[in-house]
């Protein structure tokens, strides 16, 4: 006889508790091989394929399309060890025993599931199972153990007539008396209170009162929800800004662009204010921390690992370029550019999506020009980048027409005063107004 195992959504890490099911990969009665992606989930970072660790026979799924379910709930049942599996070359047959899971932990999402021994399989079955038709062999999941229905009291023994009567006019039986021996109910009564029913009188109905749309935060949604008020109730945050004309930093973003040739990948604006962030965190490496509060400690980091903001579909996302400090303007460019493909088509991994220590939210995309950004906890700082547009400024003792931007930062007071903060902004803005300033430190 087959063995039914249970597989159970694995911790698909960094702290995630729950997933919802995308899409079914498999369906009951189609035969899995180790290791087979069998549902693809939804998580709060990204979406991932879920691989089974057995191999076998799906008897059961559980959940819909669309359902939400926590980390260890059941996900699907497999029957292995089966003639199906024998026929498939995955049984020793000199031995007489298999290993039924493949044990693999896959890094960010592992099975989990430890290795299950299966009863050894004689000879005399495995030749009648080769001879058989895959198709005439059914394995059957366990049964459901019924629940049988307690009626209270006199309605026992009430006649079916009586309940099918009762039940067709959505009358309770309980709240009857019965006229007959003992309280019994009779079809008099029945019909008795259903007259009643009828000839009372409707009750006013109320007005109606527009329900409106309820939209779960779950996924991607509930997860910026839980963080950013996470951030505002832990990180006792302060705002400063300052206006630059970034005239100069988009003519040397022109010319970059012009030298490299036709064909060649842009320069960003995004990929230039990144490179001055890590130029500015090494000046000021206060802002490059995390407070470690039950330790009543501030953990400068060693590295830089840039987060930015990026809208899709599923909604807000903050990819990380990895160690952005030891990266040129042109490499952070790229990875931007990889990471924002990979997060509109939602394939970004739990690992592209954490580990940040810094973050720059570029905010004119949407046409605006300042903002009060929240601190994507547990860092300590974020960098917030309005529109740059044409406005009267002051250059060199004479109105002009300039290309503005306003810049703001958001830092944890707990990490550093306002000197601090506003020398990190000055230095961004200088940057911007005079990037001919980046050259100290490349």
């Amino acid at each position: 006889m087959p063995q039914v195992l249970e597989f159970r959504l694995p911790d698909l890490g960094e702290g995630l508790t729950e997933a919802e099911i995308v899409r079914w990969l498999v369906e009951v009665g189609d035969v899995v091989a180790i290791d087979q992606p069998v549902v693809e989930v939804e998580t709060a970072k990204a979406m991932v394929e879920v691989p089974c660790p057995y191999g076998g026979v799906v008897t059961a799924r559980f959940g819909d399309e669309g359902a939400e379910l926590p980390v260890g709930a059941p996900l699907l049942t497999v029957a292995v060890g089966s003639p199906v599996e024998s026929t498939g070359g995955g049984a020793d047959a000199d031995s007489g025993t298999e290993d039924s899971g493949s044990g693999n932990v896959l890094v960010g999402y592992g099975t989990g599931a430890p290795p299950v021994r299966r009863r050894r399989v004689r000879p005399e079955g495995l030749k009648a199972a080769a001879a058989a038709p895959v198709s005439s062999v059914e394995v059957t999941a366990p049964a459901p153990v019924p629940v049988p229905e307690v009626a209270p009291g006199p309605v026992a023994v009430v006649s079916p007539l009586v309940r099918r009567l009762a039940r067709q006019h959505d009358l309770d039986l309980r709240q009857l008396a019965g006229s007959g021996p003992d309280g019994l109910i009779l079809r008099a009564d029945v019909e008795s209170a259903i007259r009643s029913a009828a000839e009372a009188p409707a009750p006013e109905a109320a007005p109606a009162v527009p329900a409106g749309e309820r939209v779960a935060l779950r996924g991607v949604r509930g997860a910026v929800a839980d963080k950013l008020s996470r951030s505002r109730r832990e990180i006792p945050d302060a705002t400063c800004w300052v206006d630059a004309d970034a005239t100069e930093l988009m003519a040397a973003r022109a010319a970059m662009n012009g030298a490299a040739g036709a064909g060649a990948p842009k320069v960003s604006v995004l990929a230039l204010l990144a490179r001055i962030c890590t130029a500015a965190l090494a000046r000021h490496p206060e802002l490059n921390s995390t407070v470690d509060q039950e330790a009543r400690e501030i953990v400068r980091l060693p590295q830089v690992h840039l987060g930015f903001a990026a809208q899709t579909d599923r909604g807000l996302v903050v990819p990380v370029v990895r160690d952005a400090h030891a990266r040129t303007t042109e490499s952070i460019g790229a990875e931007i550019a990889r990471l924002t493909e990979a997060a509109r088509t939602g394939s970004l991994t739990p690992a592209e999506l954490t580990g940040g220590t810094f973050t720059l939210n570029n905010y004119g995309v949407f046409g605006v020009d300042g903002s009060t950004p929240i601190i994507n906890h547990p860092e300590a700082a974020m960098l917030g980048v309005g529109r740059i547009v044409p406005k009267p400024w002051v250059h060199e003792g004479r109105l002009a027409v300039r290309q503005v931007v306003q810049l703001s930062l958001t830092f944890d007071h707990r990490v550093c005063d306002g000197g601090t903060a506003g020398g990190f902004l000055r230095y961004v803005a200088d940057c911007v107004e005079q990037p001919a300033l980046l050259l100290r430190s490349v």
